[in-house]
């Protein structure tokens, strides 16, 4: 048994950390060049913790925050995990619409936010639990003399909101033990991550990746590089410039990093192994040629963690092939049918997972979360095959979900949104493809006054974040329906309506 298997909550994971490496850089934020030490991490994420305490925050309670990549995020999130406090990570994308259902579903009785959307949160609050938005620079204690904290690995530390298959984002309710058991597993097996790595995190904050590199690095003793977002352009003379020996991408990361320029300095670098979820299968071996370094797939979700990982040991047999690798050391999947009984290896059917480290539910959703976990098993909403040797590969997905750029975007939230214009009398979200993106968001719409696709979209800007705007557009007398009276968007996907593309601004 390694001494992390003892830890099970990440106040005790920071007081570890700031005693084994305690002048040894935690982070290294490139944007600002600051750096963080293990030891500061510890003494800064404290003096938060007794900054809402001074406040009267209490265990249990929510703190909504809404950051970009600066050291104060994940220093806010340690300092609410110390008191047994819960983090709101609010996308810095969201509006007025997607915004207020987060602060006001999560029943936050806090904000902090940066100066810029201060604003924002403020016009929101009056309609939510929130007493006070603060910024960083309201949260001052003037002593962390001894400051201690006990806290156990079930309770809550997020609710992370995520985009479900239908309806608003669901808040997932993560525990102490979620982040734990994601960073030990990266820890004990590949890619064994140490504290001679360092590693690299290129997404915002208020998504899981950072957070849960956060985690692994004080799990590890590694270094943690933070971008500020991803840039294609600059990103491998980051890797290099920083000495990254480790990182983790998805989504159109891979793709977009092929089709820059090539360069002599590609294989100039230090990484031994790339981590990756939706690898192009087709560009795999394109990708481990170009920069001479192996490209590991990984799957998982925010419910769930770390699920499911290609080997070292699998990896020069699978390249290409579209596997995601074996359930972790932590996990157990199955391939199962719409009765949830396991199909046939080599047959097709939905992913389903079990063990430790889960989400508690989602938050406020017991309806949700009993259909979510049904049968003992989280149903993933993912197809799946499984091979004879107990190795899964992905097939695609069966929710009602536009993957656009990496980001997960419920079709439901966008005709929702789209319905409190006056003018919108029914609108239907659709993906279609995108060699870009992946997907692309396309919306059928009924009229019942007059407004022009630009001027939908623009209205669609003031309610949801930028990425969630439909690209295309197409108007329709009515819309089919299935007997039970819902749109039939399979039939709407092939339909031969002139579409309005609001980025080339023509019907096509």
């Amino acid at each position: 048994m390694s001494p992390l298997d003892e830890i099970d909550d990440l106040a005790t994971l920071v007081r570890r950390a700031a005693g084994q490496w305690p002048d040894k850089p935690a982070w290294i934020f490139d944007e600002t060049g600051e750096h963080v030490t293990f030891a500061e991490v510890e003494r800064r994420s404290t003096r938060f913790a007794l900054a809402f305490l001074e406040l009267g925050l209490r265990p249990g309670e929510r703190v909504a925050v809404m950051l970009r990549n600066q050291p104060e995020f994940p220093l806010l999130w340690l300092a609410l995990a110390k008191l047994g406090a819960v983090l709101v990570p609010v996308n810095t994308n969201y509006r007025e619409f997607d915004g207020a259902h987060v602060l006001r579903h999560s029943g936050a009785r806090f904000a902090v936010a940066a100066p810029e959307f201060v604003d924002l949160l403020s016009r929101i609050a009056p309609d939510t639990k929130v007493e006070r938005v603060l910024t960083v620079g309201d949260l001052r204690a003037e002593s962390i003399a001894a400051a201690r904290f006990e806290v156990v690995g079930e309770q809550p530390v997020n609710i992370q909101y995520t985009s479900g298959t239908t309806g608003a984002p669901k808040g997932c309710v993560l525990p102490h033990r979620y982040w734990l058991t994601l960073a030990r597993g990266l820890v004990a097996d590949f890619p064994a991550v140490s504290p001679d790595d360092t590693i690299l995190t290129a997404q915002p904050f208020h998504y899981i990746d950072p957070q849960w590199n956060v985690a692994l690095g004080l799990a590890a003793g590694a270094t943690l590089v933070v971008l500020d977002r991803f840039h294609p352009s600059t990103f491998w003379a980051k890797v290099r410039e920083h000495g990254v020996t480790w990182f983790y991408c998805l989504g159109l990361m891979p793709t977009l990093l092929l089709r820059q320029p090539e360069s002599p300095a590609d294989r100039e670098h230090r990484v031994r192994a790339i981590s990756a979820s939706a690898i192009p299968r087709d560009l795999h071996a394109q990708l481990e040629e170009r920069w001479g370094v192996p490209w590991y797939e990984a799957f998982g979700m925010t419910e769930t963690g770390g699920d499911i990982r290609v080997s070292e040991a699998d990896h020069d047999e699978l390249v290409g092939t579209g596997c995601i690798g074996r359930p972790t050391r932590d996990r157990e999947a199955m391939v199962v049918d719409d009765e949830g009984r396991p199909v046939p290896r080599g047959e097709t059917g939905e992913l389903v997972l079990r063990g430790i480290g889960l989400m508690h539910g989602y938050h406020d959703d017991p309806e949700a979360t009993a259909k979510a976990f049904r049968g003992g098993w989280f149903h993933t909403g993912d197809l799946a095959t499984m091979d004879s040797r107990g190795r899964v590969f992905y097939v695609g997905r069966t929710k009602d979900m536009i993957r656009r750029s990496g980001e997960n975007i419920s079709a439901d939230e966008v005709e929702r949104a789209l319905l409190l214009h006056p003018a919108v009398e029914l609108a239907a979200v659709v993906a279609v493809p995108d060699e870009l993106r992946g997907e692309e968001v396309k919306v059928f719409i009924v009229l019942r006054g007059e407004a022009t696709p630009d001027e939908l979209a623009e209205f669609c800007t003031t309610k949801l974040a930028y990425f969630k705007v439909p690209r295309y557009w197409a108007v329709a007398d009515t819309l089919p329906r299935t007997p039970s009276e819902r749109v039939a968007k399979g039939e709407l996907r092939d339909s031969p309506l002139p579409t309005y593309d609001r980025v080339r601004q023509a019907w096509l």
